[in-house]
This record gives C-alpha cells, sequence and structure tokens, in this order.
C-alpha cells in the first residue's frame, strides 16, 4: 500500500488508565483491517507487561518495536509502512517532535500516545508541542479514585500518600503507584 497523499498527526492523550493505549490499539487495528502497513514504537525503558508489545491496563496489546532515541525510529521504519505509531511519547525527549514531523512530511500516518502532565499537573515532556503541532487530539477521561467524577490526573502515591513535588518525575509503574484523581481531589503536597 502506497504512503496516505498526506500525512498526518493524531494524538491520544490524558491522564492514566483513560484509555490511551486502548484507543491507539483500536485505530491501529482499524488501519490493519484496511490493509495498511503499521509500526508500533515505544520507549525502551517501559517494560511494565511486554518488551516487544504495547500493552494497555486493560490488557489489549500490539506488537512494538522499542527504541532508545526518537531517531531510532528511521534505523527501523520499513518502506512501505504507511501508519507509525507511538506509545508512550512522553518519555522521549524533544527529539521525538522532529521524528514525528519528518514522518508525516513523507506522508505516514503518525498516531502518537501519552500523557498530557505529569504527576504534579504539569505538561509532560514534549506532549504539549505534539498537541499543538497534531492536526487531531483526543483528550480521553478517567474516573476519579476518590469520588467518581471524570479524572484528567494523574495522582502519584508514595506508601499510600501523595507524592511531594520535589520527588522524581518519572517513576515506570502502575495501579501500585499511581491512581487517577479529578482536580479537586489531585493533591501535590510542596
Amino acid at each position: 500500500m502506497s504512503p496516505h497523499i498526506n500525512g498526518s498527526v493524531e494524538v491520544v492523550t490524558g491522564s492514566m488508565f483513560s484509555g490511551k493505549t486502548d484507543e491507539l490499539i483500536r485505530r491501529l487495528r482499524r488501519a490493519t483491517i484496511a490493509r495498511q502497513k503499521v509500526q508500533v514504537f515505544k520507549p525502551a525503558v517501559d517494560v511494565r507487561y511486554a518488551v516487544e508489545k504495547v500493552t494497555s491496563h486493560a490488557g489489549t496489546d500490539f506488537d512494538a518495536i522499542p527504541i532508545e532515541h526518537a531517531a531510532d525510529v528511521y534505523e527501523r521504519l520499513e518502506k512501505d509502512t504507511t501508519v507509525v505509531a507511538i506509545d508512550e511519547a512522553q518519555f522521549f525527549d524533544d527529539e521525538i517532535i522532529a521524528v514525528v514531523d519528518e514522518l508525516a512530511r513523507r506522508g505516514i500516518r503518525v498516531i502518537v500516545a501519552g500523557l498530557d502532565t505529569d504527576f504534579r499537573g504539569e505538561p509532560f515532556g514534549p506532549m504539549p508541542v505534539l498537541m499543538a503541532k497534531a492536526e487531531r487530539v483526543d483528550k480521553l477521561q478517567a474516573i476519579c479514585m476518590v469520588c467518581g467524577e471524570p479524572a484528567s490526573r494523574t495522582q502519584r502515591l508514595v506508601n499510600g500518600k501523595p507524592a511531594r513535588y520535589d520527588d522524581p518525575v518519572v517513576i515506570v509503574g502502575a495501579a501500585e503507584m499511581y491512581e487517577a484523581r479529578c482536580r479537586a481531589h489531585h493533591a501535590v503536597p510542596h
């Protein structure tokens, strides 16, 4: 299959447990049904479930290539690929922005998934720029683990208490360290 007439960038974002990876996988399965050549990349640091898969918290998965640096996409990109997906994009440095732009310039549909904010509620890594440059942005919400209302924040817990503002930003984990929270119940002690 030939590249799309126009490349594009789609960003799927939101807090942890909002369904970002499930939505990414849904789009990838549809592209596969449409007989498009799909390749998926993820940061090598993300080893929560399987090294060579993107896996949602709900358990759905899709084969993926772990990479150390964003530019590694170029070395692993197959000539006939028409759709590139990048999961957990917040873990890459700003180089991912140029890579995504270049892939779209080449006529590739690029689907990026990642957290829009860190546990402090602040913009996370390259995600704000990717969102600004994308043709389409879908911001998903989870459910607040305190009150059941829509949640847009990721709460990091350390020994059952909210992480402090000066704690490290990047700690890869899952339910034992993080919860989805609404604005009212999100806490970051200084």
